[in-house]
């Protein structure tokens, strides 16, 4: 027989008696999920959805009638990354969604090839495990992961370029950090458009500038060199992630902060620019590192190395809660990337189930599990529609 949210609840109550209130250490955790293997639930199937202009979405569904939803991010490889996913159903279907890590590892572990759109796979089903989870005990990811250390998290705005406009705008919306994409022009015409970004915004407020990877690591160091004096917050991605000995040379040739991690996979992935302390901010994405269980971990090198994270959130609603799950549970969060979630189209794909931003911060909704569900009518209506080449004229 499906079991209701009201049984899931009721259920539960007696086995989340006595848990810490201010949330669940490891040991606890592991226990929990033991209780909710006593509910019987099993995974029946697995859908994907892509919807345009890249997102990728999975539903997982199960005996009892709840349903998690994931999210995964592949640029350019999302046909690839829907494939990857429905490649783990025939190795899902009959297992306990609530034994995440077990689940976890045995998807990452035992195939010959790893990274790319078979980790971005996992990504997005370890998310769907964790609403599952969230779901059958009644209660939001972030307490199954420790409870928040604050209900509100900081955000940071994006803007393509810097002007007095988009500041006033920020500044009425009470936005403290903003990251701008790189300048344009040469090196020295960089550093001076970064100079007047710095005048505009003031010596006071948080300003990072994202490089993308486009530089190479000679122009870098030079860029990186000539706003030493600027205090920026972070210089993200200044080069590409091929050689983490270019990292290590910028890191011991610069005072500017430096940021990176969207495009770095897993623990194993970051531990070189952690432990070596090539970088100031860590930027996982959730949706292709490996997910909630692995972006614990990966918190865990931060924490051990004083290093602070500021994950990469380009998502959508539900790339952008499993975010803010991870980002409260966290004692090395800085601040949060968004985007805009008021579109009608956002909102009737989740239903009104969006995040709130509220001056300059994320409020923290109590709903279970991840706190959104996927219209799948409504995602129907902007079918993922491939590209030959970007809006720049570079090749996918």
């Amino acid at each position: 027989m499906p079991i209701t949210r009201r049984a899931a609840l009721g259920g539960m109550t007696a086995m989340l008696a006595g848990l810490p209130l201010a949330g669940l250490g490891d040991r606890a955790l592991a226990e929990t999920r033991a209780r909710a293997g006593a509910l019987g639930l099993k995974i029946t199937g697995l859908k994907t959805f892509l919807v345009a202009p890249r997102s990728i979405f999975v539903k997982v569904y199960t005996n009892q009638g709840l349903t998690g939803l994931g999210v995964a991010i592949q640029t350019s490889k999302e046909m690839a990354t829907a494939a990857a996913i429905m490649e783990c159903e025939r190795v899902l279907v009959g297992r306990d969604p609530t034994q995440i890590e077990g689940l976890w590892n045995e998807l990452y572990q035992t195939p010959r090839w790893r990274g790319g759109p078979l980790t971005a796979a996992i990504s997005a089903l370890d998310i769907a495990f964790w609403d599952i989870l969230g779901q059958a005990l009644g209660a939001p990811i972030y307490t199954l992961l420790g409870g928040a250390g604050a209900n509100r998290l900081r955000i940071y705005g994006s803007t393509m370029d810097m002007t007095p406009a988009i500041f006033e705008a920020q500044k009425t919306q009470d936005i403290t950090v903003t990251r701008v994409q790189a300048p344009k022009g040469s090196i020295p015409q960089m550093i001076a458009t970064t100079r007047r970004w710095r005048e505009i915004v003031g010596p006071d407020h948080q300003l990072a500038v994202h490089m993308d990877g486009t530089m190479t690591t000679r122009d870098a160091l030079q860029y990186l060199h000539g706003v030493e004096d600027l205090n920026l917050l972070w210089v993200e991605e200044p080069i590409q992630m091929d050689d983490i000995e270019d990292w290590a040379h910028l890191r011991a040739h610069t005072t500017t902060a430096i940021a990176t991690g969207e495009r770095v996979l897993t623990k194993w992935g970051f531990a070189p620019y952690l432990n070596r302390h090539l970088i100031d901010f860590a930027q996982p994405d959730l949706a292709a590192c490996g997910g909630i269980t692995e972006a614990r971990k990966i918190a865990a090198l931060c924490e051990a190395n004083r290093i602070q994270i500021a994950p990469h959130g380009p998502h959508e609603t539900a790339g952008a809660l499993a975010n803010f799950h991870f980002d409260a549970s966290t004692t090395a969060f800085y601040a949060q990337e968004v985007r805009d979630y008021t579109s009608q189209f956002e909102m009737d794909l989740h239903e009104g189930q969006t995040p709130k931003i509220v001056n300059g911060f994320c409020e923290l909704s109590d709903r279970p599990g991840l706190g959104t569900v996927l219209n799948e009518a409504v995602a129907a209506k902007r079918p993922y529609q491939p590209l030959t080449r970007s809006s720049e004229g570079r090749a996918f």
